[in-house]
């Protein structure tokens, strides 16, 4: 059992929100928690305006791409943050949900998935904050399982 908190960011295709707050959340969290993503409708490719974005930022999502939700990665996660999945997203009982009403940034310009991934970034920053504040002292879940 590790002691570092495991978080799942869950939307429809895998490819712009969920991505972003992965990668931020990885980045934010230097090491002191475990990060997934998930699709419950995973695309094809990522999102190429928040992929510009996050690099923009010197972040580098290359190595990311849209993975279909297995019923492990909730299972295994201690919180799970939904992004405008709705009732595609499933729920598993005794898991920690989180929703976070954010605008797809599919088909937008850079200029408005910046603003999306400023929330984002809040967003992870706050969660970050609660976590590993929690996360002393304490231990979490198993470690991402892909």
């Amino acid at each position: 059992m590790s002691a570092k908190p495991l978080v799942l960011f869950l939307c429809v295709h895998n490819a712009g929100r969920s991505l972003a707050a992965k990668v931020l959340m990885e980045h934010r969290g230097a090491g002191r928690v475990e990060v997934c993503s998930a699709g419950s409708e995973p695309a094809g490719e990522l999102n190429p305006a928040v992929v510009a974005v996050l690099r923009e930022r010197g972040l580098d999502p290359s190595k990311e791409f849209p993975k279909p939700l297995l019923p492990t990665d909730a299972e295994a996660a201690d919180v799970v943050v939904t992004m405008g999945c709705g009732d595609t997203c499933p729920f598993y009982p005794g898991t920690r949900y989180v929703d976070w009403e954010l605008a797809d940034p599919s088909g937008l310009p850079v200029e408005a998935v910046r603003l999306i991934v400023d929330e984002i970034d809040h967003r992870v920053r706050s969660l970050l904050a609660e976590l590993v504040g929690a996360s002393e002292g304490g231990s979490f879940g198993s470690s991402c399982l892909r």
